[in-house]
């Protein structure tokens, strides 16, 4: 089919498509999806993708992708997103993100997050950062974890923090942290 064919085909009869028809569409066949197509994939379907399809595809489709379909998409697909598509996500689809899904983000592409992405984030998906992705955080997605996300923090995290994101860390943060956290932003503080 061309990509004209794929673009028009109706959002009932894409979901009658198997995951073996998906996961033959070529990257301009992917590429060729409406965004309203994306957005009615199934998640067996979204599951489907291959790297190559994802990686196809436009930041408008990627958008799109509800927490579901962006929970459906394998770790690899995940880490072969562009940062450019990684800032494309909602701050609600990134709520989808599992945790085995944020650990195979790269730093460059934690770095793409925006502070509206980053505050979605839950302590779960904070904990499965490494240290080297939280140093990729801006100043901005440092005092945007909410409260009850900072419990994801390690101590090994804060202390490996920047001067200036420790100074980022807010009070309120500051109230919500435990003692061992408030004692290793004291000690990062202190070295800084």
């Amino acid at each position: 089919l061309s990509t004209a064919d794929i673009a028009a085909i109706n959002t009932p009869a894409l979901g009658g498509l198997s995951t073996a028809n998906v996961a033959a569409l070529s990257s301009d066949q992917a590429a060729a999806l409406t965004t309203a197509q994306v957005a009615a994939l199934k998640t067996t379907q979204v599951h489907a993708l291959t790297s190559t399809q994802v990686g196809a595809l436009t930041t408008a489709q990627v958008a799109t992708l509800n927490a579901t379909q962006v929970a459906a998409l394998t770790t690899d697909n995940v880490a072969g997103l562009s940062t450019t598509q990684i800032g494309a996500l909602t701050s609600k689809s990134v709520t989808g993100l599992s945790t085995a899904q944020v650990g195979a983000l790269s730093s460059a592409q934690v770095g793409a997050l925006s502070t509206a992405q980053t505050a979605a984030l839950n302590s779960s998906q904070i904990g499965a950062l490494s240290t080297a992705d939280i140093a990729a955080f801006s100043t901005s997605d440092i005092a945007a974890i909410s409260t009850t996300a900072l419990g994801g923090l390690s101590t090994t995290d804060i202390g490996s923090m920047s001067s200036d994101q420790v100074h980022a860390i807010t009070a309120t943060q500051l109230q919500a942290m435990n003692t061992d956290q408030v004692s290793a932003v004291i000690a990062a503080y202190h070295a800084s």
